[in-house]
C-alpha cells in the first residue's frame, strides 16, 4: 500500500478537485472517499456494483468524475477544511490523503485618522489602520513603498487588528495599509493629503483646558454687555423724566 499526502489551500467560496491520480478506472476498481477524523464515509465508487454515490452533510457540494474517480468540493466553506482519505481497491491497493485548508475572504483595511494623538505632534499626523477580522491566520501591515515598517499577526477567530502609523504632513512617500493571509491580500492606500489635512486643522483646536477658559471669557462678554443695557436703558428713561419735569 503507498501512502503520500497533498496538502491544498483554497479560498472560501471556490472549488478544489482532490485528484486520484489514475487516468481511467478499471472495471474492478472501486474508490472510497472518507472525511474527518472519524473516516466518514462522504463518496464511493464501484464499477462492479453499479454504485456512484455521496454522502453526508455536504453531498450537495459532491463532484465525483466517473472516469478517474477525482472528487470536487464546490462552493468550499471553512466547515470543509480537514483531511480527505483516498481509498482505491482493485488488483492493487492504495490510498492518498489530502490535507485542505480554506480560508475565509478577507475584509479590506480602513485608514483613519487617531483623533486620541492629533494634537501631541505638531509636525506629525497620527494614524490607524484597523481590520475587524472573523478568520485565522491572518497579518496587518503597513508598507511604506515595498518595506514593511510594522505589522501584527492573529490566529484567533473574531478579532479587531489596529495599527498605528505617524508621517509628517508634507510627506510625499507612498504608504499602504495590507490585510493577509497565506493565499489572499486586501491593499488600502492612504491618501496623506485628505486625512492628514483633516488632522492639521484639528490641531489648531482648543484643547479642553481652553475651551473652558474661552467659555466663562464668553460668559463675563455676554453679562457686562447686558449690564452694559440695562445702564443704558436706566439712564435714558432717567433723562426723560428730567425733560418730563422741566
Amino acid at each position: 500500500m503507498g501512502v503520500f499526502g497533498e496538502s491544498l489551500s483554497v479560498m472560501e467560496g471556490d472549488s478544489v478537485s482532490l485528484n486520484t491520480g489514475v487516468t481511467e478506472m478499471k472495471d474492478d476498481d472501486e474508490i472510497l472517499w472518507t472525511f474527518g477524523a472519524e473516516d466518514s464515509l462522504i463518496a464511493e465508487i464501484s464499477k462492479a456494483d453499479g454504485v456512484f454515490s455521496t454522502y453526508g452533510r455536504f453531498r450537495d457540494r459532491l463532484k465525483l468524475d466517473d472516469q478517474t474517480g477525482s472528487l470536487t468540493i464546490t462552493n468550499i466553506t471553512t466547515e470543509h477544511a480537514g483531511v480527505y482519505q483516498l481509498e482505491i481497491r482493485g488488483m492493487t491497493l492504495s490510498s492518498k490523503t489530502f490535507n485542505v485548508s480554506v480560508y475565509a475572504r478577507l475584509p479590506v483595511p480602513v485608514i483613519s485618522r487617531d483623533s486620541s494623538n492629533c494634537s501631541s505632534s505638531p509636525s506629525n499626523c497620527s494614524l490607524v489602520c484597523s481590520s475587524v477580522v472573523n478568520v485565522s491566520h491572518v497579518t496587518l501591515s503597513w508598507y511604506k513603498g515595498i518595506s514593511v515598517l510594522s505589522s501584527i499577526s492573529a490566529s484567533d477567530l473574531s478579532i479587531s487588528l489596529s495599527l498605528p502609523l505617524e508621517v509628517e504632513y508634507q510627506d510625499k512617500n507612498t504608504y499602504s495599509c495590507v490585510l493577509n493571509n497565506p493565499i489572499s491580500n486586501q491593499t488600502t492606500h492612504l491618501d496623506i493629503n485628505t486625512l492628514c489635512h483633516t488632522c492639521e486643522v484639528h490641531n489648531h483646536c482648543c484643547g479642553p483646558t481652553e475651551a473652558v477658559i474661552r467659555l466663562a471669557l464668553c460668559a463675563l462678554v455676554g453679562v457686562a454687555t447686558v449690564a452694559f443695557l440695562l445702564y443704558d436703558i436706566r439712564a435714558t428713561r432717567g433723562d426723560k423724566k428730567l425733560i418730563d419735569t422741566s
